[in-house]
């Protein structure tokens, strides 16, 4: 997995707190959008289970049923996190990696995200919506940079 969308926002918080509101109050601030729903049910509620190093991030929907989107690969509270990245809709061995980084500077944090591997996904596939890589991942960093704001927010 070498293409990567890549996004850092400061925000108020200790590199702990910020982790803390990453991870356990992902289905706070986790917005979907038409263009990168996790399904065609939209993405339910995120949340990571358990939370810690052997969790998983999963989703559950209106209807009950749940869906893990990918399995935990680091968990370094107030350093690092890092997870994989499926959609219901990717073939076997399609997969997307999340790592986020949590790094201290002067009272606020860099939250950055990285988000690769759509390098991997095929241009036709519905979750690219047929654009060409580098459209995609353009708009993929405009989401998560909103995804960030709003999860600063709520800090």
């Amino acid at each position: 997995m070498s293409a990567a969308v890549i996004v850092a926002l400061r925000v108020a918080a200790t590199p702990e707190a910020a982790f803390t509101a990453f991870t356990r109050d992902i289905g706070t601030w986790w917005k979907s959008h038409p263009l990168f729903q996790l399904s065609r049910k939209g993405d339910g509620a995120l949340r990571f289970d358990p939370a810690g190093p052997d969790g998983r991030l999963v989703t559950r929907f209106d209807d009950g049923k749940e869906w893990e989107i990918g399995p935990v690969r680091h968990w370094l509270p107030g350093e690092r996190l890092a997870f994989g990245w499926r959609l219901p809709s990717f073939k076997a061995g399609q997969t997307t990696e999340v790592d986020v980084h949590f790094e201290a500077v002067g009272a606020e944090t860099r939250v950055t995200v990285e988000h690769r591997g759509w390098d991997g996904i095929p241009q036709q596939h519905v979750a690219r919506h047929g654009f060409e890589l580098m459209l995609f991942q353009r708009r993929l960093g405009e989401y998560w940079r909103g995804l960030l704001q709003g999860m600063a927010a709520g800090l």
